[in-house]
């Protein structure tokens, strides 16, 4: 037991109607932030416990881990200028309108996309915020206070976009920053949030909008930055066809042969959604260990395909899951992302080959591996008490059998409770603390003052 679990009061979550962990069909013991025992169906903890919650109405899985988003896009959902759009049109589109966003407008947004996520069942939220307008430098410190504010864990990457349209990119010149104030800023966020020892609560990583965004002397540095301080490394890579053909016609090279130019071919980086990857580049992103977030429900509303998740995981690469931002996913909720990401991998593989355990493990365990962290993402002694509950009790529920297989095939979105860290976060379906309808209104007046087409 760690210092600070050290005299921490005991509870027993205790006869769940079911649980994603072995040997656990009579609950789980929770101590300070970990859980230290798990209980077999008729028996009792081994040690005397302060409390006792009942589960039995309640589906058990670990928390949810998010690898992928861009919260500030919660401000931009189903815009008029965007729908119907691939990638490079929809980003050209809604560039457009993104230079507006106000350091109180993406505080909310912030706030809005970390209540979703735990409501949906997420426990730690990834974000890759690249978006730097004039007077929104402290885009990384505005989501750190947020997360600590809700009690949510959260890696939040310090994203950068540095090749203007003027330069051969596609952002405008008022979103992008030069390559210095951006590894400045960068040593800033790491000396002031990074935490690496186990069970942090907040961790900063590198991310480097894409190869397309930005330069490579940034994308060198920006790894080089990562080893002295021991984060991770994240981009967006393989995502379209036109992010290929780009990379060909700038670098004269194909995205992953460019990642390895740029020293990102290492266990420390993750890349969202690694859809056009061949079979050798497969085998080498493999090899080095580097990670994959599948964001199924962005890939089929940018039309931009599907990621070769089983062929990435025999290959050695850790896949989770993310939902992406919120202005091409349209939401933040992961539990829905579940659903999503069983039914576009049936589609590629069979019914047989993905089952809804292997989507609700790209969620956890897999995702926890693509962040580098062992302390979350299973629910077993020494693991943090990160736990997502659900109830049956909806009318899309009535008549399942299989608990754990109705949270996925019958459409699971909201959570009954959650806990962070041994915390209650959500009870009854109420982030703790946080008064959701104002939240809504004031983040709908903001989106439509701000970014409105009338």
């Amino acid at each position: 037991m760690s210092e600070r679990d050290a005299g921490a009061r005991r509870l027993w979550i205790r006869n769940p109607l079911a649980i994603l962990a072995a040997e656990s069909a009579g609950g789980i013991v929770v101590e300070g932030s970990r859980i230290v025992e798990r209980v077999a169906s008729g028996g009792t903890p081994a040690a005397a416990v302060h409390e006792t919650f009942d589960a039995s109405r309640h589906v058990v899985v670990p928390g949810l881990v998010n690898t992928h988003h861009h919260f500030f896009q919660t401000l931009t959902r189903a815009h008029p200028l965007a729908i119907n759009k691939p990638l490079f049109p929809w980003l050209k589109a809604l560039y457009t309108v993104w230079d507006k966003l106000t350091p109180d407008a993406f505080r909310l947004a912030t706030r809005l996309a970390y209540a979703e996520l735990l409501l949906s069942g997420c426990t730690t939220a990834g974000d890759h915020h690249y978006l730097f307008p004039k007077g929104l430098e402290a885009s990384v410190d505005i989501q750190v206070e947020e997360a600590r504010s809700l009690g949510i864990r959260a890696v939040v990457t310090r994203g950068s976009m540095s090749v203007s349209v003027r330069d051969g990119g596609l952002p405008p010149d008022t979103l992008v920053q030069d390559d210095d104030t951006i590894l400045s800023d960068s040593e800033r966020v790491l000396g002031l949030f990074h935490d690496t020892a186990p069970g942090a609560m907040v961790q900063i990583g590198l991310a480097p909008c894409s190869p397309f965004a930005v330069s490579k002397r940034l994308m060198q540095e920006s790894a080089a930055l990562a080893e002295r301080h021991d984060c991770r490394l994240h981009t967006h890579l393989g995502e379209t066809l036109d992010e290929e053909a780009y990379c060909l016609s700038s670098f004269g090279l194909r995205p992953v042969d460019y990642l390895e130019e740029v020293g990102w071919m290492s266990p420390r980086a993750w890349l969202a959604h690694g859809i056009h990857f061949n079979d050798a580049e497969i085998a080498r992103l493999g090899k080095a260990g580097v990670g994959i977030c599948h964001c199924p429900t962005s890939n089929m509303t940018l039309a931009s395909g599907c990621c070769r998740t089983c062929e990435l995981e025999a290959a050695g690469s850790p896949v989770g899951l993310g939902v992406d931002g919120s202005a091409s996913n349209d939401n933040s909720n992961l539990m829905e992302g579940v659903r999503h990401a069983l039914m576009l991998n049936r589609l590629t593989y069979g019914a047989e080959k993905v089952t809804h355990l292997d989507a609700l493990r790209w969620a956890t365990e897999g995702s926890a591996a693509c962040l580098g962290r062992s302390d979350i993402g299973r629910i077993e002694e020494g693991r943090e008490a990160d736990l997502a509950l659900f109830t049956l009790d909806e009318l899309r529920f009535s008549g399942s059998h299989d608990p754990l297989a109705a949270l996925v095939l019958c459409g699971a979105h909201r959570a009954d409770r959650v806990m962070v860290a041994g915390q209650w976060r959500v009870i009854d379906g109420h982030p703790v603390g946080l008064d959701t309808r104002r939240l809504r209104e004031e983040h709908t007046h903001l989106a439509r003052h701000l970014f409105g087409t009338v």
